[in-house]
């Protein structure tokens, strides 16, 4: 079971709710499917612990080559700071592949995979490098422009127009990410539950945020 899989209802609104404002307050792709997803009987891991104990395996139709090729891109949305381990710690391209197969509709799935390829495509034109490839100056450089351009579309993306495949990655990166026991206990402050009521905190400038409580 992912650590994803271990919220609450409430906890999982609370956070598609976060990330959604992150990201510009747009609804997730996926919508409520995204807080009753069960990974079934396959084993996707919530974190490079548990992968490693339970080994890589196939999640829907990504490929353990796909899984990794995720991990990059999302450890480039949320690379490794001196605070925190960054995405592919926390293996989120499992998670990204699990939400992709379990929630989003057939059609979505399609968007989402060609996306994975046009990705690459776009580090080969302009690096002469696939992704996987590419230095970490390169791929930040890629994803930046990508994701420069979806922010573009979403100005003028009707409400039926489908979604920028790079919105999808991104989404998905930053949900699995702070869903993780690593984003929540070192990129959020944490606190475990009993404790008093606090009904006013002292806040200072660049502090992170409180992750809400399991």
């Amino acid at each position: 079971m992912t650590d994803f899989e271990k919220l609450s209802g409430i906890d999982r609104r609370e956070a598609i709710k976060r990330v959604s404002v992150l990201l510009g307050g747009v609804a997730f792709v996926g919508g409520s499917s995204l807080m009753t997803a069960c990974a079934g009987d396959r084993p996707p891991a919530a974190d490079s612990t548990q992968a490693a104990a339970t080994g890589p395996a196939p999640i829907g139709e990504f490929t353990v080559a796909d899984q990794q090729y995720l991990d990059e891109i999302a450890d480039t949305i949320l690379p490794t700071t001196p605070k925190s381990p960054g995405a592919k710690a926390a293996a989120t391209g499992p998670f990204m592949a699990l939400m992709v197969t379990d929630t989003y509709t057939p059609a979505d799935q399609k968007i989402f995979r060609v996306g994975m390829s046009a990705l690459d495509a776009a580090c080969d034109t302009a690096h002469k490098v696939g992704f996987m490839q590419a230095t970490p100056e390169q791929r930040t450089a890629l994803l930046t422009t990508l994701d420069a351009e979806q922010h573009a579309y979403q100005k003028t993306r009707k409400p039926d127009a489908p979604q920028h495949y790079f919105r999808m990655m991104k989404e998905l990166a930053m949900l699995g990410f702070f869903t993780s026991e690593i984003g929540y206990t070192k990129a959020m402050r944490y606190k475990e539950t009993p404790g008093k009521y606090e009904p006013c905190l002292p806040y200072v400038a660049g502090e992170t945020t409180w992750a809400s409580h399991a």
